[in-house]
């Protein structure tokens, strides 16, 4: 009963992590306008709702446990791209803070290697993925 709270509350988090960020976008587009091309990016706008578009999916893999190891993976790689994107070395010193946030996304991946591995659980997941989709056929023999 322990791992099944731990696991759900794991899920919680992820999920309502990024459900949080894709509500900022959201809810102040350009603000994260901003942010994005002040990083020196391109075409800002578009990356904006790309991302905010996104998080959503990776949000609704972590609630329900669809394509959970899937996203896991995909949410680090997009972790450590926005650790090296928005809180680089590039950035640490004009502001020390830059480093413990880029060190942040480093824990993040850990977790979320952790749960790739691991999967939803066995409660309250849909415990879909490409391994299930493009499984073989079972013959009968």
């Amino acid at each position: 009963m322990a791992k099944t709270i731990a696991i759900l509350v794991a899920r919680l988090i992820f999920g309502g992590l990024f459900v949080m960020a894709t509500s900022f976008k959201f809810l102040d587009m350009p603000s994260t306008v901003g942010y994005i091309a002040g990083a020196g990016f391109p075409f800002a706008l578009f990356l904006a709702w790309c991302a905010a578009i996104f998080e959503v999916g990776l949000a609704l893999a972590f609630l329900t446990g669809a394509f959970f190891s899937e996203a896991a993976l995909l949410a680090g790689v997009y972790v450590i791209f926005l650790a090296f994107a928005f809180h680089g070395p590039n950035r640490w010193e004009g502001n020390q803070a830059e480093f413990g946030f880029f060190v942040d996304h480093f824990t993040f991946l850990a977790g979320l290697l952790f749960a790739a591995v691991h999967g939803p659980g066995e409660r309250l997941a849909l415990n879909l993925g490409l391994k299930q989709i493009f499984a073989p056929a079972r013959r009968i023999a």
